[in-house]
């Protein structure tokens, strides 16, 4: 079943659904840059860890080797050693977000990160906010291309490009593209996105001198949409979006599942 929206669907933005499309979208885009790269580039994935110390949770010891029970032999003799019992935390467990490079395949060298903002990236003191700003951070002084596509309207800003600089300039948008070239150093280059836009088809930065491939983001989510659970895990007759839509864009999109008849 497709999309029923023109471009990103505002009802896969809710925390239970975002991240599968995130990650799906990870994997459809390498695949259309498979297509699209020339000899010499490779676009591979890899993945940004960190500890979320609101994720802990007990260690599971039968993987590591039978229990000994509170007050046991072994805890007798090391405490009777003269060691001193200090109790430890809970085990945090590391969170892993996919993302994608474009290396040069003769020298293993990272050319451009392609980075679809999650939710944790956009969460206000979140370790994975920290964890994505500090790579963003690196990739700049790195002398690395970077390609940020946000698709959630909720959350802090996220992108390279300062806010306020990007709303002087776009005026109102939902989503948008951040494109920071190593040929462009002193311009972020910005598609913005509204609702009832189409995705937009972006130039990837390559190495200097060499020619930006065209990425078109509607195909590569269609793709997702098609392909994934996205129909079903939408619900359009039992929820809203999580953010809400403006009045205006409820009835746009109410009006628009209505004549696909995914509403009463």
């Amino acid at each position: 079943m497709p999309s029923p929206f023109p471009g990103m669907d505002p009802w896969l933005e809710r925390p239970m659904t975002f991240p599968a499309l995130h990650n799906n979208l990870i994997t459809y885009l390498q695949a259309a840059l498979k297509v699209l790269l020339p000899r010499g580039y490779v676009a591979t994935g890899a993945n940004r860890v960190w500890i979320d110390p609101q994720a802990r949770r007990e260690p599971d010891v039968g993987v590591f080797g039978p229990p000994d029970p509170p007050g046991g032999v072994a805890a007798a003799t090391l405490t009777g050693a003269g060691l001193l019992a200090v109790a430890a935390d809970p085990v945090s467990d590391p969170v892993e977000e996919p993302y994608l490079e474009i290396v040069s395949g003769e020298d293993d060298r990272l050319v451009t990160a392609i980075e679809v903002v999650s939710l944790s990236n956009k969460k206000t003191g979140d370790t994975g906010r920290t964890s994505y700003q500090q790579k963003q951070g690196e990739y700049r002084a790195s002398g690395v291309n970077l390609v940020e596509i946000d698709l959630l309207r909720g959350g802090a800003h996220a992108t390279a490009v300062p806010e306020g600089r990007l709303r002087a300039a776009a005026g109102a948008f939902d989503y948008h593209v951040c494109i920071t070239a190593v040929e462009v150093p002193r311009q972020f280059l910005v598609a913005p996105v509204r609702l009832a836009d189409r995705l937009p088809t972006i130039p990837v930065p390559l190495d200097p001198g060499v020619q930006p491939v065209m990425l078109d983001l509607q195909t590569v989510f269609d793709r997702c949409y098609d392909e994934g659970p996205f129909a079903d895990l939408a619900r359009y007759d039992r929820r809203r979006p999580d953010p809400p839509l403006t009045p205006d864009q409820q009835v746009w999109a109410e009006g628009i599942l209505r004549a696909k008849g995914l509403l009463p």
